[in-house]
């Protein structure tokens, strides 16, 4: 998942060098990275807790967290208590990446949980590897993220997966022939979901337009798209702007099924949509409430309502199996270069959101969801593949 926000002329100069300084491949790093404590393993959270997509940021934390406190109350990591290190990235670029570097050289954590966005992961990464310590993102999808970065794992699928799959979908069940397209043209994540659909949709595109995040009038657009022939409208984006382009197009009386990523999944998509025009709208994720789960699953869900007190969201799942992943890979690790090791070699691993094997270039394909929503509310999930 990625957001591409406004920086300053300084901000952004700012995350220029420290990409130009830390696009840093396996071999310069701190191999062997930050010591392990005899008493205590350090895990850094570099979550999007306010800011424009602190939906994402905030779910993940509660994930992430559920998980921390699971472990430890079953005895820790080889007899040690996981300590967390918890910081707000303000879903800002720059600040992720000056979170990361005091998790890395002031706590001295062995791992990082986060950021959820691939724009503010490709941010982080750099001082992460540096300092020979792991980071996961529960939630990065860009594609070619990981591409040359030893230390970073991506905990789902990438973005060109989602399009594949948008594609298939429009076409095979919605039977849809004719489509438009509108995408976020600030969000990398959006554009490249957009592109991958473009390259698998058999179909015609009758209009190709483009919204830029923080957008909140859609009426040219859409009296535009009103005028064509069309079977679905196709939707990469945010809940922020989505949300908003459903309300405002059901409210001109455009019927027509809406499709989009997993950047729909919150109930925010339904706060900004209102529930009573939130209708015939599809989406993916990488976790659902609504099929059957698995008993590691089911027990997380239960878990999440007790603590909570409301429905974890795919972000959540994919956080708390992050976590879950990091504590596997901790075991018997005397610094966070061993942690790095391990995480490289998993395989299989089980979690609430399916198995998890890394690839040469630490990505991660998933089991992914269509869901289907009617009156804001998700009605079916099925099992969905590229």
């Amino acid at each position: 998942m990625k957001k591409k926000f406004a920086l300053s002329f300084v901000a952004l100069a700012s995350v220029a060098l420290l990409a130009a300084c830390g696009e840093v491949k396996s071999g310069a790093s701190n191999a062997a990275g930050n010591s392990v404590d005899e008493k205590t393993i350090k895990i850094g959270f570099n979550f999007e807790e306010t800011g424009a997509v602190a939906a994402y940021g905030t779910s993940e934390q509660k994930g992430a967290q559920l998980a921390v406190d699971e472990i430890n109350a079953a005895g820790g990591i080889d007899g040690k208590q996981i300590e967390v290190v918890d910081k707000d990235n303000k879903s800002e670029t720059a600040e992720a990446a000056s979170v990361t570097t005091n998790l890395v050289t002031q706590s001295k954590v062995s791992a990082i949980v986060g950021p959820a966005t691939s724009g503010a992961t490709a941010a982080a990464v750099a001082n992460a590897t540096k300092a020979g310590v792991p980071l996961i993102s529960p939630s990065a999808t860009q594609d070619g993220l990981t591409k040359g970065q030893d230390y970073l794992f991506i905990g789902t699928f990438q973005d060109s997966f989602q399009g594949k799959i948008i594609s298939n979908y429009v076409s095979d069940k919605l039977q849809a022939k004719k489509v438009v397209l509108y995408t976020d043209n600030a969000s990398d994540y959006a554009k490249g979901i957009a592109k991958a659909f473009r390259e698998a949709y058999k179909g015609e595109i009758v209009a190709d337009e483009t919204f830029v995040a923080g957008d909140t009038d859609f009426q040219a657009a859409l009296t535009k798209m009103k005028g064509k022939d069309f079977d679905a409208i196709v939707v990469p984006g945010y809940y922020t702007e989505a949300g908003k382009i459903v309300n405002q197009a059901r409210g001109m009386g455009i019927d027509k099924p809406i499709v989009g990523g997993d950047g729909f999944n919150g109930e925010e998509f339904v706060q900004q949509a209102t529930a009573e025009k939130a209708s015939n709208i599809y989406f993916i994720s990488g976790f659902s409430t609504t099929v059957e789960v698995s008993a590691k699953a089911k027990a997380f869900l239960e878990a999440y309502r007790a603590k909570y007190n409301e429905e974890p969201s795919t972000f959540a799942a994919l956080a708390y199996d992050s976590v879950h992943l990091v504590a596997n890979a901790a075991k018997g690790a005397k610094n966070s270069g061993e942690i790095k090791d391990n995480l490289a070699k998993t395989k299989d691993f089980e979690g609430v959101t399916g198995q998890t094997s890394f690839d040469a270039d630490h990505n991660t394909v998933k089991t992914a969801y269509m869901m289907t929503m009617n009156n804001g509310k998700v009605e079916a999930a099925e099992v969905v593949k590229p």
